[in-house]
């Protein structure tokens, strides 16, 4: 616990100067920034917890009713302190986060630990995710460059784990933020795997085209940030949401092969709605990467692997095709 204290301030800095230099690139105004920025260290603070096990821990030692109270103050904090800081706050905005947030996090204070509930605590998460009430909450964007999206999807995500890992008490998932030498290699491995078949299907449907980037050290830096950015976020969210709680679940109703092909269909069914609806060639891809995490996933049981998978092909699409 000590380690992870001493190496908290050394994120937050690197955080810090990380979206000084974000703002500076997209020429956001600097009192923006210094208004914004806290809240968004604030949550970046809240997302590291979950990787310090013992203080996992300790939120798993408190009574259900407690933990998930605590939860629910945590996804409101960053919203308070951002609009504080631009003068934008609303009480009606903050009223439905905490809504929603109370509603993730005594879910399983209230109901009983079922398969059928477990299932709507999916649906309910992909609705309010999918509906973006959420980032119509963290409106009105005080620049066109301020990621306050993000913002609302690192709250969610933070808070539907929390909820699971430490009021549900799911097991199995293999939940952390490094993965192991043996997780990296099964990861890149169904990257790989998954190449063949994504570049057949994404000629045959005119999913995209391909762009050669511009060489240099700084794209280079560009991409392991984005490498890392996906893998920490996006991956780390998607893939315990779909694989180590739905493939789980699914693999037990239905078959293992069956389970992780009904995951997979779901996961790409909830990209139709991805900047267009129906999107339906981002879609077809999606299942094919759903299929290849799944397998990532099944090999190393843990969610370590698929998010390595996860994480290489979301870049790969980023710097070569979007």
């Amino acid at each position: 616990m000590l380690r992870w204290t001493v190496i908290l301030p050394l994120f937050l800095a690197a955080c810090a100067i990380a979206g000084y230099a974000y703002a500076l690139q997209q020429h956001i105004p600097t009192a923006t920034t210094l208004a914004v920025l806290p809240a968004f260290l604030l949550e970046a603070a809240f997302f590291y917890a979950l990787a310090v096990d013992r203080a996992r821990a300790r939120i798993e030692k408190m009574r259900p009713a407690a933990a998930a109270l605590a939860l629910t103050i945590a996804a409101m904090a960053p919203y308070v302190v951002a609009t504080a800081g631009l003068g934008t706050f609303r009480w009606r905005s903050l009223v439905w986060i905490a809504a929603l947030a109370a509603a993730a996090s005594f879910w399983y204070v209230v109901l009983p630990h079922k398969p059928a509930v477990d299932i709507f605590f999916l649906i309910f998460v992909a609705v309010v995710w999918l509906s973006r009430i959420l980032h119509r909450s963290y409106m009105p964007i005080p620049h066109p460059r301020v990621p306050m999206d993000a913002l609302a999807q690192l709250m969610w995500f933070r808070t539907g784990i929390f909820a699971m890992v430490c009021v549900r008490r799911a097991s199995g998932i293999g939940f952390g933020f490094w993965p192991a030498k043996r997780e990296w290699k099964i990861g890149a491995l169904y990257y790989v795997v998954f190449l063949g078949p994504a570049a057949l299907v994404a000629w045959w449907i005119g999913f995209a085209k391909f762009r050669m980037p511009p060489l240099g050290w700084e794209r280079a830096a560009i991409v392991v940030a984005t490498f890392f950015g996906v893998l920490w976020v996006l991956a780390l969210g998607e893939e315990f949401f779909f694989r180590g709680l739905l493939q789980q679940w699914m693999t037990a109703w239905l078959g293992e092969w069956a389970g992780l092909l009904a995951a997979s269909i779901l996961f790409g069914s909830v990209h139709l709605w991805f900047r267009q609806f129906p999107n339906w060639r981002i879609a077809a891809i999606a299942v094919l990467l759903g299929i290849a995490c799944g397998l990532a996933f099944r090999q190393a049981r843990s969610i370590r692997a698929s998010m390595v998978t996860h994480a290489l092909v979301v870049t790969t699409w980023r710097v070569f095709f979007s």
